[in-house]
């Protein structure tokens, strides 16, 4: 289990704890949870740099802090780049909104300094 969470952890950033949880509390189900995750997460016709920036303009659409810190975190090791992220999210602007921007904007500028 600490191998697939190590392994999650590198896609996606921080792992929230409750996920941690699920290794002793519902094994299979978090089995199960990692199956499906290297099925999206794993490079098909999208490439899972792609994923990740569809992922944050995602997060930051639904204001979930969290996800998107999470996810910025996960999207450098992928070598994401700031540019990258804020044009990801002038789609979340265009689709969700200027909130949408304005946060994922925020939680950005805090985690990809540069």
């Amino acid at each position: 289990m600490t191998k697939d969470m190590d392994e999650l952890e590198k896609k996606i950033g921080k792992v929230p704890k409750f996920f941690r949880e699920l290794t002793e509390k519902d094994p299979v189900m978090f089995d199960m949870v990692m199956k499906l995750e290297g099925h999206i997460w794993d490079d098909g016709a999208l490439t899972k740099k792609t994923k990740k920036l569809i992922a944050i303009a995602i997060a930051a659409s639904l204001r979930d802090q969290h996800a998107v810190h999470a996810q910025l975190i996960g999207a450098e090791s992928l070598g994401v780049t700031k540019k990258e992220v804020e044009e990801a999210l002038r789609v979340a602007f265009l689709l969700a909104g200027m909130p949408a921007y304005v946060y994922g904007k925020a939680q950005l500028d805090e985690v990809m300094k540069k």
